[in-house]
């Protein structure tokens, strides 16, 4: 079995993934390869699974995240919410 880089649990079911540089971890599932491997969002700390709102101060997670944090003009939907 193979120990997980992030909880130390040894599974039998666990996974590797390599890096560009060569570099490799091993994770017994995709939780713990997020505590590694998702940014986190520059406003509230939580893991960005998805893609993200990217704007020059950082990626967030939501565009309310990207408005709190930032001077970016995003929104999640569209048409645009009166109020947003």
């Amino acid at each position: 079995m193979t120990i997980c880089d992030t909880c130390g649990n040894d599974y039998d079911k666990a996974f590797s993934v390599t890096f560009p540089d060569g570099r490799s971890a091993t994770f017994d599932s995709v939780e713990c390869a997020a505590v590694q491997l998702a940014p986190e969002c520059a406003h509230c700390g939580c893991r960005i699974l998805g893609h993200g709102i990217e704007a020059d101060e950082g990626i967030f997670c939501c565009a309310h995240c990207a408005r709190k944090a930032s001077n970016a003009d995003v929104n999640d939907r569209y048409p645009v919410p009166s109020g947003a």
